[in-house]
């Protein structure tokens, strides 16, 4: 897929690995939907990058929000030919701690956001691509969706994240089947330790680290390391169906 010129989605893509993708693919001359729910982060992101961009409000976890959010990026780009998922939350609580059974809301909570708001993201953004005119080799857009190595590696505490997470990965390849017939490609990023705003709120040492656990490079890693990624999925054809560890060798220890 040829970047330049394209119109393309990106949800959760006002900010840490969101925000990275939708300025490499602005870089690279495509125009953004930046799909968030934080709508000051998404204005004012759309307002830096001017013409390019948009801010579309999107809460992943409605099908209304969602698909009203794809229809104003086609009828702004006049079509979509990429989607890449970055919305997603995270939990920390064991299955049975001091305090009892692991609660029920915030797991429900976490495969809602994580892996029921990426499907939506997947089968509305494709549907989307349906429409489109094939091109070279008959493609008509990619989907990029970003699981994490907690998908495999999941730690004490990650059972929530873990299994959204897994479940992601578990979509790819089927997803890349159902929409081979319609040449709309399916791949996944499990990224490692990424220096995110999440992590950005540890203190210094800790980061560091954290950091310092990568087999090599011995650093978190950056957004625009994973934008890179995204954007090379994109690019080539030849990738379908595949979930991509980005994590430096890391393999997380139980805890």
């Amino acid at each position: 897929m040829d970047i330049n010129g394209i119109g393309a989605f990106v949800s959760g893509g006002a900010s840490g690995l969101g925000e990275a993708t939708t300025r490499a693919l602005v870089q690279r001359g495509a125009r953004v939907a930046i799909a968030d729910v934080n709508d000051d982060k998404a204005n004012a992101l759309a307002a830096e990058l001017g013409d390019s961009a948009i801010a579309v409000h999107c809460d992943v976890t409605s099908e209304d929000d969602t698909q009203a959010a794809v229809t104003a990026a086609v009828e702004a780009f006049g079509e979509l030919r990429l989607a890449v998922g970055c919305a997603g939350v995270g939990w920390a609580e064991k299955t049975v701690s001091k305090r009892g059974a692991h609660q029920l809301l915030p797991f429900e909570t976490v495969i809602r956001v994580n892996l029921i708001g990426m499907f939506n993201v997947l089968r509305l953004t494709a549907a989307a691509m349906n429409d489109n005119e094939p091109r070279e080799d008959g493609e008509r857009g990619a989907i990029v969706m970003t699981a994490s190595v907690a998908a495999f590696d999941g730690q004490i505490g990650q059972i929530s994240y873990s299994a959204s997470k897994a479940g992601i990965a578990g979509m790819t390849l089927p997803a890349a089947r159902d929409l081979s017939s319609r040449g709309i490609r399916v791949c996944t990023i499990a990224p490692g330790l990424f220096d995110t705003p999440l992590l950005a709120a540890l203190p210094e040492g800790a980061r560091l680290a954290l950091g310092a656990g990568v087999p090599f490079p011995q650093r978190l890693g950056f957004p625009a390391e994973y934008a890179q990624l995204a954007v090379s999925i994109a690019e080539n054809r030849m990738l379908n169906g595949e979930t991509i560890r980005l994590d430096g060798a890391l393999r997380m220890p139980p805890k």
